[in-house]
């Protein structure tokens, strides 16, 4: 399974456009050694031919620019994107749909409340309907017996959804509410190789049943949001905590830094990093932290292969 990092920071980017924290200021200005990240998107493939996205950031179409195999190259119009799987409904995750309409029809993979959300508070499936049929959903299920799913196509990948404790976004009606299936993480694997990949960009708490399944993959691409619960605050570039928009911290007790030192088997990569995580400056002590703690950073472009 190929695996490609098209975005690897939390909604906004890094830096962010509108920040001037000490990360943002100084990425700009060259005072801190980092590199400039677009927002969260990866795509998988079995074989480097066909893609499938998980996710489409606003970034996207830089994304795809950067990425020649998802470009066109076997006819006048043309892509090698196979499907679109979403794990949540933020607008972070979604809005991409919007700059992939001239490719429309595209066949979207989520769960009924993502669906929801994207047919009512932030409604790009009726918006898309003008173009060329628009969007073609495929559902998601979050029960036991039918979270299982593979994309039309490419079925040497099988995506098993695990319904995870995030938050919605502020336009869905179960905002600080959740239910089920507002944010699921992806268990893939391939069952040519057996390698398997854990991908859950929101983590607001680990459950019993996530934590065995992480500990069984070979690679986990998991939240690396904020540093500290009240990162945003102390930046003075926000007013909610970490756990407020469903993130998990990494460091302090409790953190994911501690979590992830009990897992031995898999490769550690945090992704979807937030502007004001100290992680992002490369010569930071939380950066050397995680060194030591063998925790790598998603940056654009990384590339891994299971």
């Amino acid at each position: 399974m190929h695996i490609q990092i098209l975005g690897s920071a939390a909604g906004g980017g890094f830096p962010q456009w509108n920040c001037n924290c000490n990360n943002c200021r100084g990425l700009r200005e060259g005072t801190i050694k980092a590199q400039a990240r677009t927002q969260s998107s990866i795509a998988v493939s079995p074989d480097g031919v066909r893609w499938i996205l998980i996710n489409t950031s606003p970034d996207i179409r830089q994304q795809i620019l950067d990425f020649p195999p998802l470009q066109p190259g076997r006819a006048v119009r043309d892509t090698a994107i196979n499907g679109i799987v979403l794990v949540d409904s933020q607008i972070d995750h979604a809005t991409g749909l919007l700059m992939l309409r001239e490719g429309c029809p595209h066949t979207i993979y989520c769960t009924d409340q993502v669906y929801e959300d994207l047919s009512t508070g932030f409604p790009i499936f009726k918006m898309l309907e003008h173009w060329n049929g628009g969007l073609k959903r495929q559902r998601i299920g979050i029960d036991e017996q039918d979270r299982v799913f593979v994309v039309e196509n490419v079925p040497e990948l099988e995506f098993t959804a695990i319904p995870i404790l995030s938050n919605a976004p502020p336009y869905s009606p179960r905002r600080d509410n959740t239910h089920p299936g507002d944010n699921i993480a992806l268990r893939i694997r391939d069952s040519r190789t057996g390698g398997v990949l854990l991908y859950a960009p929101g983590l607001g708490k680990i459950e019993d049943s996530t934590r065995n399944l992480m500990a069984e993959a070979d690679c986990l691409l998991v939240d690396g949001t904020v540093w500290n619960d009240d990162e945003m605050l102390r930046a003075r570039a926000g007013t909610r905590r970490g756990q407020d928009m469903g993130h998990l911290a990494q460091g302090g007790e409790g953190g994911m830094v501690t979590f992830l030192d009990g897992l031995t088997g898999p490769r550690k990569i945090l992704i979807h990093i937030n502007n004001t995580n100290p992680i992002l400056n490369e010569e930071s002590p939380e950066r050397a932290l995680l060194d030591e703690h063998g925790i790598e950073v998603a940056f654009d472009g990384m590339s891994i292969s299971l």
